[in-house]
């Protein structure tokens, strides 16, 4: 399928008869929800109340934006606004008796919404393929107490890790350092490394454990667990994770490189990774960010940002995100997951946001955000007009000299993983709206 943004023909539509009626209702579904405002409310009041609406969403959006990008007072005035605006709306619709209305339209169109998105979804990604390998004879486990709220102790994960034979190192605060622990294990004869952490946590290990050829356990007990989703874990329950001890098998993943750094998730650029890197950021999380957003969304603050990614270039980006393997189609900001780990290929995401016009390009998906760019590649550099960049190389902040060479390493970590395990999610497609009337007319493959 060419991507809109690119023109071209589109490809030819490929689809089952399910999927074509999905289409079809999803269609009906957003006819229904329109026709019902401008039946009830006669022509003209539909309409009229259908540009309220319309107006009420974009004073929200301009608002937010205003917001985010000022201090002081105007940010109070735009914060109320943002409040006001959809109540002003909501007030209209009860003043002309119509609020029933309105609650049976976000029913109509919230099956739109999912009659298209399950009309557009594809098989899933293929499973990485699975290696049969022999159980480990002397793992050792590098367990974060404090990491996920202390899910270690939670848990109880350092005796049932014992109870099947691992040797677990203990990251205390004050002490060694995991890259110190990972290196006593593999002098002490290792045939694996595990990590019960966060996801820098795990980057690191894991690129030690690449680099001696090791396979590689991952326990789900940080607090998002990004890199345990990917590879379809529990995250739940991290003790299903040392299930792989006893009756495990492997697969193939790879691993970026940031400069020298090992991530596993994604490294960061721009405004996200700054305001990781405030001092003050550990202690007042919203505060910092909101009093650091204004000067690094409208350039006053931070580094300029230079994206080079094959024959691409983007100069002025506010946020680069460089992941290892591509995100799912409509995640724009790495909080979702990745289709696939072995694909061989960074993904890249640049955000060049110049106003209220370009955000809410960014909120209606990537093939309507001007101010977006997607691409892959397998290798991506970052430069800015500063000696240096804050990083965030899988949620940890760290300074790097520029430029910044991000690369991949195709299948260089071993993972072992549970034989039986819940799999990674199916991709939530775009909902793109274009794709799905060819999918309504079509009668299937052309």
């Amino acid at each position: 399928m060419i991507d809109v943004r690119t023109g071209g023909t589109p490809a030819p539509v490929s689809s089952r008869p399910a999927q074509r009626w999905l289409a079809r209702l999803s269609f009906a579904a957003a006819a229904a929800a329109t026709a019902l405002v401008l039946v009830v409310a006669g022509l003209r009041a539909g309409v009229l109340l259908l540009v309220v609406a319309a107006a009420g969403m974009a004073v929200t959006l301009a608002a937010a934006w205003w917001f985010l990008t000022h201090r002081g007072l105007r940010r109070a005035l735009a914060g109320a606004a943002v409040v006001l605006a959809p109540l002003i709306v909501a007030i209209l619709y009860v003043h002309a008796r119509l609020f029933w209305v309105v609650v049976v339209f976000a029913v109509l169109w919230s099956a739109a919404l999912a009659a298209g998105r399950r009309a557009l979804s594809t098989a899933e990604a293929a499973p990485p393929r699975e290696y049969d390998t022999p159980p480990p004879a002397r793992p050792y486990l590098i367990m974060n107490p404090r990491s996920g709220g202390g899910k270690v102790v939670r848990f109880d994960l350092v005796r049932r890790a014992q109870a099947l034979g691992a040797e677990v190192l203990l990251l205390e605060s004050g002490g060694a350092t995991v890259t110190d622990l990972a290196r006593q294990a593999i002098r002490d004869g290792a045939d694996l490394l595990g990590v019960a952490g966060g996801d820098g946590t795990q980057a690191l290990v894991a690129g030690m454990a690449a680099e001696h050829g090791l396979p590689f356990l991952v326990i789900a007990a940080g607090t998002r667990n990004h890199f345990a989703l990917d590879l379809g874990l529990d995250r739940e329950d991290p003790a299903r994770s040392l299930d792989a001890l006893t009756d495990g098998v492997e697969v193939h993943v790879d691993l970026g490189m940031a400069g020298q750094r090992t991530f596993v998730n994604n490294a960061s650029f721009g405004a996200y990774a700054a305001v990781v890197q405030s001092p003050a950021y550990r202690d007042d999380k919203t505060r910092t960010t909101l009093d650091m957003l204004p000067g690094l969304l409208t350039g006053s603050q931070g580094a300029r940002l230079r994206l080079l990614a094959g024959d691409r270039e983007v100069a002025g980006a506010q946020a680069v995100l460089v992941s290892n393997n591509p995100y799912a189609v409509e995640d724009i900001a790495g909080l979702e997951h990745r289709p696939r780990l072995d694909a061989g290929v960074l993904g890249v995401l640049a955000v060049r946001v110049r106003g209220a016009v370009d955000a809410a390009g960014l909120i209606r998906g990537r093939r309507r955000a001007k101010s977006l760019t997607v691409l892959t590649a397998r290798e991506a550099v970052i430069d800015a007009d500063a000696p240096t960049v804050p990083v965030g190389i899988d949620g940890e902040a760290v300074t790097m000299p520029t430029p910044v060479l991000c690369t991949i390493v195709p299948g260089a970590l071993r993972v072992r993983v549970p034989r039986r395990r819940p799999g990674v999610p199916p991709p939530r497609p775009e909902l793109d709206w274009a794709r799905l009337r060819r999918l309504a007319l079509s009668t299937g493959r052309r």
